[in-house]
């Protein structure tokens, strides 16, 4: 797998101009796992999307903003100096109706000094009569305010037509025979120690490539002959006045990290159990279909008896809902317990990342299934699927011929998923399932 970094699109703007909207416009509804959860942006912070067969990852800044007014002004520069460190392009979302306010001119002053790309996106242009007074933003100095309505859909298509102009061709991975593993989690979970305690017996054949503190820094890990890159998601270390700041860092690096590995161990704290930030990490490594493990750090300190173990797992994957087929390994860091039998785990993740099922065992295992289980539609016309081959291997992608494939449901699309999981394994490897006309 070890994709390069994505395209990385990042909305800025002061509280309450659209920004949650224009994202979740751009994003599209997804089931989540988190879905149910309580919160509004905090929810979500970035999500990918796709345009025109141009893919990247779309970061909404909008709920980092505290709700306490005394700190306001505070975060909206963290949010802009974040988005000018991270981003390619920058959506600089302004309310057409409100007109330019002081903390626009801030945000622009920044913009403009960074040489980053800009588009100034003139929310809330809800029709030809509102547009007519958005020239006041050309005061900003960002060019051509781009006049939208995330709320209605307005003109999101030329917008996404800016934002995708200098996306470029994906650059072929390159080709090392090295497995890389990307250590990741929410802070304070063990990542660094975790990465410690695997290098320690062998630190001597540990080479570090160079990296700053806000990215992930690489090491060698030499196991029975066979070299391993870890990528340690741990290294940031900055003071921030406002903490969704430094989570917003946090989230990004993980993303660059998910990308570039082949196997993500998602790393839990025993004594916290799975929360919501855990989740969220976990949905953002299915949603770029990197093999993972769930390893749940500091076992050592939990009070057991023979059945803890399982009773504990039980309750990470009724957490993990469809991505169930995650598995889970208890480990310490700190006294050493098990941390190498992770290492043959992933080896094992990755080995079923990279098999191919032949069309002929597909179709004899598939077809009887579906058969016996075949797909309803609403429309009450008759849904027939005839043919099933894998189109290719890291990630698994597995494509189903059928005559109405628009009239197949979610739901249905999971059954395919656990058939095809309870024939083939991909234990660790979120498979993905395409539906062609035939």
């Amino acid at each position: 797998m070890a994709t390069g970094t994505s395209w990385l699109v990042t909305i800025v703007g002061r509280p309450n101009v659209g920004k949650s909207t224009l994202f979740n416009r751009i994003i599209g509804r997804r089931h989540a796992i988190v879905d149910d959860m309580p919160g509004v942006t905090r929810d979500r912070h970035y999500g990918e999307a796709e345009w025109a067969g141009k893919s990247f990852t779309l970061v909404d800044t909008g709920g980092f903003v505290p709700a306490s007014e005394d700190t306001m002004e505070t975060a909206i520069r963290e949010q802009a100096h974040i988005a000018i460190e991270q981003a390619n392009v920058i959506l600089f979302v302004v309310d057409a109706e409100a007109g330019v306010v002081p903390a626009e001119r801030e945000i622009a002053d920044i913009l403009r000094r960074a040489g980053k790309r800009v588009v100034l996106v003139a929310n809330k242009s809800d029709g030809e009569k509102k547009e007519s007074g958005i020239g006041e933003f050309y005061q900003l100095g960002l060019g051509d305010p781009i006049p939208i309505s995330a709320l209605v859909g307005r003109k999101i298509g030329d917008l996404l037509d800016l934002i995708t102009h200098d996306i470029p061709e994906t650059a072929p991975a390159e080709q090392d025979p090295r497995i890389k593993i990307a250590i990741i989690g929410k802070p304070n979970v063990g990542k660094s120690s975790l990465v410690n305690a695997l290098l320690q017996e062998d630190r001597h054949i540990v080479t570090d490539i160079p990296g700053t503190t806000r990215d992930p820094i690489d090491a060698v890990l030499k196991y029975y002959g066979e070299e391993f890159i870890l990528i340690d998601t741990a290294g940031l270390r900055r003071k921030s006045k406002v903490k969704e700041s430094v989570e917003l860092y946090s989230a990004l690096r993980t993303i660059k990290s998910i990308e570039r590995c082949d196997v993500a161990v998602i790393l839990l704290d025993a004594q916290e159990g799975v929360e919501h930030q855990d989740l969220r990490i976990v949905e953002t490594a299915m949603e770029k279909y990197t093999p993972a493990i769930i390893a749940v750090n500091k076992w050592d300190l939990i009070q057991k008896d023979d059945r803890t173990a399982i009773a504990y797992e039980r309750a990470i994957r009724d957490r993990l809902r469809i991505y169930d087929f995650l598995p889970v390994i208890f480990l310490s860091a700190l006294t050493r317990q098990r941390i190498y039998k992770l290492i043959e785990q992933v080896k094992q993740i990755r080995q079923e990342a990279q098999k191919r099922i032949s069309t002929s065992k597909l179709n004899d295992s598939l077809l009887a299934d579906i058969e016996a289980h075949p797909p309803r539609s609403r429309s009450g016309k008759e849904i027939k699927i005839k043919f099933v081959t894998q189109v290719k291997a890291e990630p698994p992608v597995f494509a189903f011929f059928c005559n109405e494939p628009r009239l197949i449901e979610d739901s249905y699309i999971r059954f395919l998923e656990n058939r095809l999981r309870g024939h083939f394994g991909y234990v660790g490897v979120p498979v993905k399932i395409t539906l062609k006309q035939k």
